[in-house]
């Protein structure tokens, strides 16, 4: 399946999560880390909300997507350069310059760690380039944590 497939199948699936009225932003795919694991997901901007939904390898929804707003958002938090990446390592270091992490904690005490590429630098292409790019300034806006200094 080649990008563009991957890229109409991720569509679909979030394409549907958007309520009627509910205006799409962008979609950026991030990892959401845990202690011992990380799950694929979707992180859809709309003009009300960011949808975050559990993704399969072959991009179908998996569980009930969380939906964060405004009002069961109780903090954020932007960590540039530190894509989740430890060590030295010239991989680590090059990874870490490359994306971006972002805690959230709900209202109701669900928390979150989310790390993506952020679609800029050397590896930009390879992280999902312009598009990524985009859509994570749009995630970053909906959190309240977007700035005028870039990623």
């Amino acid at each position: 399946m080649g990008r563009k497939d991957h890229e109409a199948k991720l569509a679909a699936a979030v394409d549907s999560l958007i309520a009627p009225g509910e205006e799409k932003l962008g979609t950026v795919m991030a990892t959401r880390q845990s202690t011992f694991k990380g799950r694929m997901v979707a992180l859809v901007p709309t003009d009300r909300r960011l949808i975050v939904q559990e993704m399969s390898r072959k991009f179908d929804p998996e569980g009930d997507p969380v939906s964060i707003t405004a009002d069961n958002l109780e903090s954020a938090k932007l960590d540039k350069g530190t894509g989740g990446w430890s060590g030295d390592s010239p991989s680590s270091m090059i990874m870490n310059k490359s994306a971006i992490t972002i805690k959230i904690k709900t209202t109701d005490g669900e928390k979150m760690k989310l790390v993506m590429m952020h679609g800029e630098g050397l590896f930009g292409a390879l992280g999902g380039g312009p598009a990524q790019r985009d859509g994570v300034y749009l995630v970053l806006q909906r959190l309240g944590l977007a700035d005028n200094t870039g990623i």
